[in-house]
């Protein structure tokens, strides 16, 4: 699973900031039309400073917060809310009694957007009573600093509940607790149950658990997480399919103050 996976590669390697990654060869397959997105499809590559990356960041414990390479541990990103303080991830990166911190667009060990903080967790019944891997997602509400939310400074994404899986392609953004830069990955998820989504695509390590599945309306449409907390192999990447308990997670959590 993703969360053992995620643990054993930061003991090994705190600080490596490389970013090697496996590509395919791209075949005729691959190439994505306009309407998949930017294509090509299950590709991942080091992904550019853009106002949607910038978006995502690293989960640090908070005694971190002074030395930040080598200690992120999961993804987040940051969703709309009414307050400007809210951000998604997987239900098992929150699942502590540890204080985190939330660092957008975090690269090299630089905090160009700064250092938040995790005030509250909202987790679902469903995973904080039996651990179900189809409650597998989390919401944070991030202090707010000089007055403003992490939104009025970075955007954020339409937190998207009841989509039909693989109606687009959607990007994954996120961070291999190996590497110090994000990583992205555009495929069509196809369904692997009832309740949960998968997605073909290389190099999503251990780290990568959080991150967000957004599709080209700029819609948070699912969660790296889920089935086995989001996959056994670094290949293929499972999350939630975002339903009611989701919507109404994240209406609990977009009206705390």
């Amino acid at each position: 699973m993703k969360r053992t996976s995620r643990i054993s590669r930061r003991i090994a390697s705190p600080l490596c900031a490389a970013v090697v990654l496996a590509v395919p060869a791209l075949t005729s397959a691959s190439l994505a039309n306009a309407d998949d997105g930017p294509g090509p499809l299950g590709v991942t590559v080091a992904a550019a400073a853009t106002s949607q990356s910038v978006r995502v960041g690293p989960l640090f414990p908070a005694d971190r917060r002074s030395t930040l390479i080598g200690g992120h541990h999961c993804t987040a990103s940051v969703v709309h809310s009414p307050n400007r303080n809210l951000i998604v991830t997987a239900a098992h990166c929150l699942d502590s009694d540890q204080d985190f911190v939330f660092v957008p667009g975090y690269r090299d060990g630089k905090a160009p957007y700064g250092v938040w903080t995790v005030h509250r967790k909202f987790l679902p019944d469903g995973w904080r009573k039996e651990q179900d891997e189809d409650s597998d997602v989390a919401f944070g509400i991030i202090g707010y600093q000089q007055g403003k939310g992490v939104e009025d400074v970075v955007g954020g994404n339409r937190f998207a509940t009841r989509t039909a899986t693989g109606a687009t392609a959607v990007t994954v953004f996120g961070y291999p607790s190996s590497q110090e830069v994000p990583v992205s990955c555009t495929n069509r998820p196809t369904a692997h149950s009832r309740t949960q989504q998968r997605i073909d695509c290389p190099s999503l390590s251990g780290g990568t658990s959080g991150s967000p599945w957004v599709n080209g309306d700029g819609q948070v449409v699912g969660v790296l997480g889920g089935h086995e907390e989001g996959g056994d192999t670094d290949d293929i990447s499972y999350s939630v399919v975002l339903g009611a308990e989701a919507a109404e997670l994240y209406k609990d959590a977009a009206a705390d103050p």
